[in-house]
């Protein structure tokens, strides 16, 4: 055998090894080794992964807003909520009242008992104590009568909301009167009522009329007028013009 002879053998084996190596035989050999699938699958997930990486940041930028948009979008509105607190104020400043007499012709009253003053002098305390039976009581504020003993109307003090309206047993009808800053006005004796509780009235608002009480019944047709400022009586006389 010559030397061509024995080289042929030799390119056709080689020849076959290439192909199979690169033929469908070869990929099949190739799938069937075990490291070949999970290779391929974590290399499919990462493209995966990173496709939706990158269009999920596409998208959130196409969302956002610039920051001087949002930041001018804020101070409008908190323009117009301190705008709307300025307004409020202003309103209870121009509400702001001074308390009037709680009659309608202060010039034709009497105060007939007077308000009890611890630190006045004895007489004085001795004219502001309230008898009942044999027990004598601080009179906590001012009684007024017109001196024909007629009925008169009643008004409110200052405005505020009725929180109670009703009968006493002693005190005759009561009215009560929540204003702010802590002060109550109180209206005793009388002989009739035109509010109720709950009720928002304004300053100078018919609240009822004179009338008499048991607790007080000496003095005849009267307005019982108390003023309590944190839950403490004080002497509405502090408050009022006397003038009036």
């Amino acid at each position: 055998m010559n030397e061509q002879d024995k080289q042929k053998p030799l390119e056709e084996t080689t020849r076959q090894s290439r192909s199979g190596a690169a033929g469908p035989g070869g990929w099949r050999r190739l799938l069937s080794k075990k490291w070949v699938s999970p290779a391929l699958f974590m290399a499919a997930a990462a493209i995966i992964v990173t496709i939706m990486w990158l269009y999920q940041g596409t998208t959130e930028k196409a969302d956002v807003k610039p920051a001087d948009e949002g930041s001018a979008e804020v101070s409008d509105v908190t323009t117009e909520d301190e705008t709307a607190a300025d307004e409020k104020t202003l309103e209870v400043i121009a509400d702001n009242e001074t308390m009037q007499w709680p009659v309608v012709n202060r010039s034709e009253l009497e105060i007939v008992l007077p308000h009890y003053d611890a630190d006045a002098p004895s007489e004085e305390r001795q004219q502001a104590l309230l008898v009942s039976g044999t027990t004598y009581i601080p009179h906590m504020g001012i009684d007024l009568a017109r001196p024909d003993n007629a009925a008169f109307e009643v008004v409110a003090a200052m405005s505020g909301k009725v929180t109670v309206a009703e009968q006493h047993p002693t005190n005759g009808y009561v009215v009560e009167i929540e204003h702010p800053d802590g002060l109550v006005t109180v209206y005793q004796s009388l002989g009739e009522i035109s509010v109720k509780a709950g009720d928002e009235v304004k300053q100078g608002t018919l609240i009822g009329k004179a009338g008499r009480s048991e607790l007080e019944k000496d003095f005849g047709v009267h307005l019982h007028f108390e003023v309590r400022e944190n839950g403490t009586p004080v002497n509405p006389l502090a408050l009022l013009d006397e003038e009036e």
